[in-house]
């Protein structure tokens, strides 16, 4: 017998009614970091994005710890052991406030608490990961340098023996949280191939330098770091660490997030968009009224259900163990795009507004700028997914 009830009409916010799948406890997730992120971050975030800077980041690392959002995906050692899907949707409600926020939290927990989680020693685990939890360190990850960016393999920085100790020189470029951490994890050639190498920020000949001028990702400290014969004993090195496999394997846990991630900034570009066209008259009537704007609307409708679904997608995946690498590069490729177009289609949708930072959109178009660029640039997951498709590399 067929159901002769009408359908509801789909929620403008969430018109395929992705969240309507999420658990009782990805819900709370959920709404936790959604309710941290409208009450302690998006009321502060043009400013701090006009600053160009993050004004208090260690106690941003503490408010963040105390939400239990740093390495929450990680088990043991203080951190929360949550669903990949959890840790997802932390990582979208952040970055749909703002991008660099987002950032803060991956790089803290999928990169260098990752890398401690996955190849460091119990001792190493035991002092670091605990204080990054709570957000009582900051901790940062050193693999991209001013002439290695998609080509990691040819990093210039060398970590040699002497004695019983490591010596590196080098430096890295691009690094999320560098000028305030605490530890970096810092990716180095040796004669055994590329190691990691837990690095005390108060080490002899270890500085950083914080990047000014930048017109993307402002909201968020980005550094370079010099290494001058930094000196590190022998349980320094990360003893599970073996070739440029590993610093990747960190890679595709923040690019999954960024996944995630994308989304939320698309999500938050449209919402705005939609809001404004409601309320801004033109010609006698709301601007949403129009042809021209509700196509737009449109199809950011679908670029944003499109982006949450492959995120919830690609979320269930990695749950359940099935979750290669590929499907993180389909992910970040079209996620990010999607994002892209929204943001820009927004800024349209609120005409000269759309520049200021009364609003949104720009502050978001200018950060995917960043996010298209980082972790993987869109030619980089593009070659990834035809080599996966065709069993070709085109890299080489």
């Amino acid at each position: 017998m067929s159901d002769s009830r009408k359908p509801a009409a789909p929620d403008p916010h969430d018109f395929l009614a992705v969240d309507a799948d999420l658990s009782d406890t990805e819900r709370d997730v959920r709404d936790a970091v959604r309710g941290f992120a409208s009450r302690e971050l998006a009321p502060n975030v043009a400013e701090w994005f006009e600053a160009g800077t993050l004004p208090d980041p260690r106690g941003l690392a503490r408010a963040f710890g105390s939400l239990g959002v740093l390495g929450m995906h990680l088990e043991g050692y203080g951190c929360g052991g949550s669903s990949a899907v959890a840790y997802g949707l932390a990582c979208r409600e952040l970055e749909a406030v703002d991008s660099g926020l987002r950032s803060f939290v991956s790089v803290q927990g999928s990169l260098a608490m990752a890398a401690v989680h996955k190849f460091g020693s119990e001792e190493q685990k035991q002092e670091w990961l605990p204080r990054m939890a709570a957000g009582e360190a900051i901790g940062c990850f050193g693999l991209t340098e001013p002439d290695s960016g998609s080509d990691p393999g040819s990093m210039r920085t060398r970590a040699r023996r002497d004695g019983s100790d490591w010596v590196l020189d080098g430096t890295k470029m691009w690094i999320t949280n560098g000028s305030v951490a605490d530890v970096a994890v810092v990716w180095a050639a040796t004669d055994e191939g590329v190691r990691g190498f837990v690095v005390p920020a108060d080490t002899p000949g270890f500085s950083a330098n914080v990047i000014h001028r930048k017109l993307s990702l402002r909201a968020s400290i980005t550094s370079e770091l010099v290494l001058e014969g930094v000196r590190l004993p022998a349980d320094a090195v990360l003893p599970g660490s073996r070739g440029l496999g590993s610093p990747l394997s960190c890679l595709n846990e923040a690019r999954y997030g960024i996944v995630w991630g994308a989304a939320g900034a698309a999500r938050a570009c449209y919402e705005a968009a939609l809001e404004y066209a409601l309320s801004r008259e033109q010609f006698g009537r709301p601007i949403a009224g129009f042809q021209l704007t509700q196509r737009k609307l449109a199809d950011m409708v679908v670029d944003v259900n499109q982006a949450a679904m492959t995120a919830l997608r690609i979320g269930r995946l990695k749950d359940e163990g099935r979750c290669h690498h590929n499907h993180v590069s389909f992910g970040k490729l079209s996620c990010v795009a999607a994002a892209q177009r929204v943001a820009a289609a927004a800024r349209s949708v609120h005409g000269a507004n759309g520049i200021t930072l009364e609003y949104p959109v720009m502050r978001h178009m200018l950060n995917l700028e960043t996010v298209a660029t980082y972790e993987g640039t869109e030619e980089i997951h593009a070659l990834s997914i035809g080599q996966s498709v065709t069993g070709i590399s085109a890299f080489r």
